[in-house]
């Protein structure tokens, strides 16, 4: 390992405020695909695996923190809070608070499409942390790095009922009290192969288009382009 990367996992420790026993399992967490296959690397060298792994142990911490602390909520109630909690937004906010997507290892198209703040790929990054660090400890010790991330997410769930906004759904309650006419999205340019590909939105209200948006689905990438419009018409969501 060169003195900058070692540098830089250090820094990373230090904002997960978590030390590795094995650093080897952190640096594979940040290991995007794309960078595996762009130098040679074996794809058990990516973070896939951890990310599979992650995403079990996000799970059953969090249902098991919903289980103990409300113990009088069905099953179905409890299952609603989880999937908010767990939910692709939740896990790159997460991401973000620790500056991760300045850590990941991406290839050259990842990094040129922005893969650094991309939903999808921090959100992936963040499950393979989890499970990077339950492979270096224990479940109480995941369990308590894992609380501590999402227990005032978890908070929020339950209190608001809705811990991340509709873009779409905003945009579409917004325009209904100032205008008649019709919003829709379209598709207007698809880039990259098959197995990672991105995908451009425009969002039209009526015949103009009044915003724009990528992603690497068409869902992802129309919440955008609904997301570009409201900040326009001065919605702030820093």
């Amino acid at each position: 390992m060169d003195g900058t990367l070692s540098s830089r996992l250090n820094k990373l420790q230090e904002n997960l405020e978590y030390g590795f026993k094995d650093i080897e399992l952190l640096e594979t967490a940040l290991t995007h695909s794309s960078y595996a296959n762009e130098n040679g690397l074996h794809p058990s060298k990516s973070n896939q695996r951890l990310e599979f792994l992650g995403d079990t142990v996000i799970n059953l911490v969090v249902s098991e923190y919903l289980y103990n602390k409300y113990p009088f909520y069905p099953e179905g109630e409890l299952t609603k809070i989880r999937a908010k909690v767990v939910c692709e937004s939740s896990l790159a906010l997460a991401a973000r608070k620790i500056k991760l997507g300045e850590f990941l290892l991406l290839g050259k198209g990842e990094e040129a499409t922005g893969g650094r703040s991309r939903d999808s790929i921090l959100a992936d990054a963040s499950e393979a942390i989890a499970g990077a660090v339950f492979l270096d400890s224990d479940y109480d010790t995941v369990k308590r790095f894992l609380v501590t991330r999402f227990e005032t997410d978890i908070v929020r769930a339950v209190a608001k009922g809705n811990l991340f906004i509709d873009y779409k759904t905003q945009l579409q309650e917004k325009l209904q009290k100032i205008t008649k006419e019709k919003l829709s999205y379209a598709v207007v340019r698809e880039e990259g192969p098959d197995h990672n590909k991105i995908f451009y939105v425009d969002v039209f209200l009526g015949s103009d288009v009044i915003g724009s948006g990528f992603g690497r689905n068409k869902k992802e990438a129309e919440q955008l382009s609904a997301k570009e419009v409201l900040i326009l018409m001065g919605e702030d969501y820093d």
